[in-house]
């Protein structure tokens, strides 16, 4: 039958274990398994090639994003190496500009060793201006981060598709409550689950899912060789963060629209920017010497890295997430000192406008 998202999510793992009934998915910590006969194996032989809680994690994801194959890596950094490097040597990639500073740092390693070429556009148009013959992988977050430019993947998609070229998309702001890249045409969908997917801020992880089985064969041969696998107990935490994703989504969305109601009617912000759904929103002081008092002073807001826990962040990604990108480089495409950047959580909308306002008012 088919199943909704949210079912989806809430039924991860159950039912799979057939020997216990086990309604939870079973931790399966061994790191070897006995082969029944010579010849003979029971689809788990070493844990860094398949483990049966991370299994249950891959389909779980596959099915949440409308893919095939999913692999559970060991950290979101881990599952963009993996899919970048699936691709040949040589490749050349065109890529939004407003990317998170490690995405950026890692594709600037890898030009400057001569391994792969990039391109980067800030806009849309510019973007599509770039694909052509010469290019192999389109490379997208949406909504980006931190400015939350969105892009149309399907329409990228159909274009990148004309010239053979993949289509690569990092979920992680979004995830498939609100966007299924996939079913838009991309070729790749990739998460940092250390954020939405897992939610609690207490598990490092990351996620590629893909519908092609060429693609998947690649994926699962590189990953078993470089072994950056998750382990069976993230795998298990992940599953039981997914279970709530929708729930947290939607809360958080709402949180985040009405603290954009309010960021807009402040004398002390300039711009607020943010995509419409979800909970990270990005907004400009009028006066960027205040961020300073303004992040000392928040009491619900935590003034810390990364995003999508049920916790309320506050980032300043000048010093932070985006500092490995060259100050110039940032500012040009509107990475400015004067921007902060929320991750909403899902506490009571009033608390945290209020936390804001006495923020502000400083």
């Amino acid at each position: 039958m088919t199943k909704e998202l949210e079912t989806i999510l809430a039924q991860i793992g159950t039912r799979t274990d057939k020997v216990t009934g086990a309604l939870a998915t079973p931790i399966h910590f061994s790191t070897t398994y006995q082969h029944p006969e010579f010849g003979q194996s029971t689809g788990f032989d070493y844990t860094r090639t398949q483990n049966p809680t991370r299994e249950q994690l891959e389909l779980g994801l596959a099915a949440i994003e409308a893919g095939d194959y999913a692999f559970a890596t060991s950290s979101g950094m881990s599952a963009i190496v993996l899919a970048t490097e699936v691709f040949p040597v040589g490749s050349h990639f065109v890529c939004v500009r407003d990317l998170y500073g490690g995405t950026f740092r890692y594709f600037n390693q890898l030009e400057e060793n001569g391994l792969y070429s990039f391109e980067y556009a800030t806009t849309e148009a510019d973007l599509v201006a770039l694909i052509n013959k010469d290019t192999d992988v389109v490379y997208l977050e949406t909504p980006t981060n931190p400015l939350m430019f969105e892009f149309d993947i399907q329409k990228i998609s159909d274009l990148a598709h004309q010239f053979n070229a993949k289509v690569v998309v990092d979920n992680t702001f979004y995830t498939p409550v609100y966007q299924q890249p996939l079913k838009q045409g991309a070729d790749v969908v990739l998460h940092s689950a250390t954020k939405y997917l897992s939610g609690h801020n207490d598990v490092l992880a990351g996620a590629v899912i893909v519908r092609d089985q060429n693609l998947a064969e690649k994926l699962r041969y590189s990953l078993n060789t470089k072994g950056a696998v998750l382990s069976p107990f993230d795998s298990f935490l992940v599953m039981r963060g997914l279970k709530t994703l929708a729930l947290r989504m939607k809360q958080a969305t709402a949180n985040a629209q009405a603290i954009v109601q309010f960021l807009e009617a402040q004398p002390a912000v300039k711009t607020v920017l943010y995509p419409g759904n979800g909970g990270m929103i990005s907004f400009k002081v009028q006066d960027e010497s205040k961020i300073p008092s303004i992040l000392n002073h928040l009491k619900l807001f935590t003034f810390a890295e990364s995003l999508g826990g049920v916790e309320s962040l506050i980032t300043y990604p000048t010093t932070q997430t985006h500092l490995d990108i060259p100050k110039e480089i940032r500012e040009g495409y509107g990475l400015t000192a004067d921007l902060l950047r929320l991750s909403v959580g899902i506490e009571s909308e009033t608390d945290l406008i209020a936390d804001l306002k006495q923020a502000l008012a400083l």
